[in-house]
This record gives C-alpha cells, sequence and structure tokens, in this order.
C-alpha cells in the first residue's frame, strides 16, 4: 500500500509525528510520500523539538527512529506540483493530513489549492481514494463546519483530535494514539487492539 500524508501547521503535530510511526510500524505500508507545509515546521519544532528545515530523508527517518538508509518515506517540497502525488494516474491508497489546519480545509474544500498538498487532496478526492483529514482547532466557527460538511459530500473522512478515555490512557502517546488506530482503521491497516472498545 502507497500513502500521502501531510502535516500542516494546526497545533498537534504529534498526530502526524505518532500516524506516521505507527504507518511505518503496521508492515502493510511499502512507501509513505510525506509532504510538510512551512508552518508544519514551525510547530514541529515548538510542539516536539524537532528542526526539519532543510530536512532530507536521512533526517526525517532518525526523527521517525527509522533506519538511515530507509526508503519508506519519500519527502516531497511543498512547492513541487510535479511529485507523484499530484497526479492521479499514480497509484497509491490515499491521504492523510494530520494535523490539518483550518487554511488547509479551506483550501481543499473550495478546490482553489496552491500547493502539493492542496494538489494531492484534491487528487484524492477526484480519483474517488480515502481522504482523511484530522482538524484540531476549538471551536469551530461556522466557515469551519461549512466547509467539513463540504469535504464530506465530497467523499472525504473527518476525524477531528478529539481524545477518548473509555481505554484509561496513562500518557500522552497513549491518548494520541487511540486517534492515530481510528485513522489506520480508514484504510485497513492492522494495529495494537489494546483501544479498542469491548463492550461494558
Amino acid at each position: 500500500m502507497e500513502l500521502t500524508v501531510a502535516i500542516t501547521g494546526a497545533s498537534g503535530a504529534i498526530y502526524g509525528y505518532r500516524t506516521l510511526i505507527q504507518l511505518a510500524a503496521s508492515g502493510a505500508v511499502e512507501r509513505i510520500n510525506l509532504i510538510l507545509s512551512e508552518t508544519a515546521l514551525t510547530v514541529i519544532r515548538v510542539e516536539l523539538g524537532a528542526d526539519l528545515r532543510d530536512a532530507n530523508g536521512r533526517r526525517i527517518n532518525e526523527w521517525l527512529g527509522l533506519p538511515l538508509e530507509s526508503k519508506l518515506i519519500q519527502l516531497h517540497r511543498l512547492d513541487n506540483l510535479a511529485a507523484p502525488p499530484s497526479s492521479g494516474s499514480h497509484p497509491q491508497a490515499g491521504m492523510i493530513i494530520a494535523p490539518c489546519s483550518m487554511g488547509t480545509l479551506g483550501a481543499i474544500a473550495s478546490g482553489a489549492g496552491t500547493n502539493l498538498i492542496h494538489r494531492a487532496a484534491d487528487v484524492t478526492l477526484k480519483e474517488g481514494r480515502t481522504l482523511v483529514l484530522v482538524p484540531r482547532e476549538a471551536p469551530y466557527n461556522a466557515i469551519h463546519l461549512e466547509n467539513m460538511l463540504k469535504l464530506v459530500r465530497a467523499g472525504a473522512r473527518i476525524i477531528p483530535a478529539s481524545p477518548a478515555f473509555y481505554h484509561r490512557p496513562q500518557t500522552i502517546e497513549e491518548l494520541v494514539d487511540h486517534l492515530v488506530y481510528r485513522i489506520l482503521d480508514q484504510f485497513g491497516i492492522p494495529h495494537s487492539q489494546r483501544t479498542r472498545w469491548g463492550g461494558a
């Protein structure tokens, strides 16, 4: 399976980080096309303490704890509209944007994108592939909600970064991973079952 993962400039960079780690560990994903927005680089530095400016594949692998020579993750420049995810003829299962800023969500909803994240999401929708958006904002205003409704009607899946607590998380990582597992479920990707609801 091949997927595109984008991290944008909303707070919650840990959701993108943990999604990448879980995808890499799943054994079901052969290639991840990674796109980072400019603001995401700032948020990653502030929230996770990682400086990914001018990062290359080895630096991304180091950040994620992967072997330095791993080819699993292919990093694409935000302005590279000739990258594989920008074309519908390039086969892949879909795309995840985690976290998804409201600016990114609005650009996708309008169909007036200006960068590779917007274009890849538009291609995902037009090809009928799975597009998962993870907004992290509070409160939502009417524009946010209207844009989300428009995208759901176009085929996107909205998974807000709303934590669950029935699995009694003891760490932030356990809290985040519960949401990440919900993202993986959208693609049928195997993961730990420990946070699944089993009834009361």
